[in-house]
């Protein structure tokens, strides 16, 4: 029988040596990586670097032989990249859920790479099973990224087709494997809130991902409340005490403000992906919600859902505060019970990141951490207008 997801699902336990033997002689990827570890002689000398870089590969990836061991290479990275990069990771809510349940988690998005990297190594550390994970077809700029991204469970989100037709079939057959994952083969799955990053710290839910969701409904023998609790949908927070990408997002958000348009330019999410994992993060939070359960009438409603739970559970920096003063003023109302966590930035040194961006981008650069502030105060009938 042919397999409906083929080209979009994860690859499979037997295909991995296959795979692996594919990129370890891909020269792309080996001069990928000989940039990366050799700088100047890998652009001097490519020919002579290519062997030097698949014998590291190959020890690197020295008996793997299935997606399990290839999330264990992954791990090792993670663990390292948590030592140098962050100032420590914290996890709240997992104890609340079901290790033997297949979850479909759905979290805000601030960080490209970072944001189902880290909720997948919270559910390991945790003891439960790690997630497939969406992730657009605009990210897969080369055939080994797709490889990559694939053999750590990845499943394709297809962005770039052409035309409303082909776009509700791809649609509807990335609805029909997420259910099929979950239910069928009991795995779960990380997906974002919206398409695209939370530019400017405002965490809301687009209606359009419930819908694709829901599209896998068998409406003769479910509602749509009923399919949504079928799902399992659990509202993932994370928070990130300092965001690596904040100058490139205030630029962004300052030339969409001026212009009107922004052109992003090539590579520039790959770009963002690599600033994400090597940047300076602080302190990172990932908060754990509750399986949406409730009688929801239409998407916009599932959507109200996730976002209250996503704006209730987000762990606030002191990050977030300085910026919400800086914003509103020193003596601006703040419940003591907003502040849940201790940082390793201080006001000045805060200040000190900010002022280094151009004057003109610094009012969105505050924004993106301040409005977690603005929107847990909305929540609680208190607030200044979103930045």
């Amino acid at each position: 029988m042919t397999d409906p997801f083929a080209d979009i699902r994860p690859y499979r336990d037997e295909e991995v040596p296959a795979v692996l033997a594919r990129l370890t002689h891909d020269p792309e990827l080996l001069d990928a990586l000989a940039s990366l570890r050799l700088g100047w002689l890998a652009r001097l000398a490519p020919a002579l670097c290519r062997p030097l870089v698949r014998h590291y590969l190959g020890r690197q990836l020295r008996g793997v032989s299935d997606v399990h061991g290839m999330q264990m290479v992954v791990k090792a990275y993670m663990d390292r990249m948590i030592e140098d990069t962050t100032g420590g990771f914290s996890v709240s809510g997992l104890d609340q859920l079901d290790p033997a349940r297949p979850y479909l988690f759905m979290s805000n998005h601030r960080d490209i790479a970072m944001d189902p990297a880290f909720t997948n190594y919270a559910l390991h550390r945790g003891g439960h099973q790690t997630i497939r994970i969406a992730i657009g077809d605009n990210l897969l700029t080369k055939p080994w990224v797709s490889d990559l991204m694939r053999l750590n469970k990845s499943f394709i989100v297809k962005r770039s087709v052409s035309g409303p037709r082909e776009l509700l079939a791809a649609s509807r057959n990335l609805s029909a494997y997420i259910r099929h994952s979950l239910l069928e083969e009991r795995a779960p799955v990380w997906i974002a809130q919206r398409e695209g990053r939370a530019k400017n710290g405002i965490d809301r839910t687009e209606p359009a991902v419930i819908k694709m969701l829901a599209m896998s409904r068998d409406k003769q023998q479910a509602s749509f409340a009923e399919h949504i609790s079928e799902l399992a949908i659990v509202p993932v927070a994370i928070s990130y005490e300092l965001d690596p990408c904040d100058a490139l997002k205030a630029k962004e958000l300052h030339q969409l403000a001026s212009t009107g348009s922004y052109q992003k330019a090539a590579q520039e999410d790959v770009a963002s992906i690599g600033r994400g994992i090597a940047g300076q993060k602080g302190r990172v939070h990932v908060s754990f919600g509750r399986p949406l359960t409730g009688d929801y009438a239409d998407a916009d409603a599932v959507a109200a859902a996730v976002d209250d739970q996503i704006v209730a559970e987000y762990c606030l920096h002191p990050s977030n505060i300085h910026a919400y003063r800086m914003l509103h003023g020193e003596d601006a109302p703040l419940p003591e019970s907003l502040y849940r966590e201790q940082g390793d930035c201080s006001a000045s040194a805060f200040r000190a990141r900010i002022e280094a961006m151009p004057e003109a981008h610094r009012p969105y650069a505050l924004a993106i951490y301040a409005n977690a502030v603005v929107s847990k105060l909305a929540r609680l009938g208190k607030t200044p207008a979103p930045c």
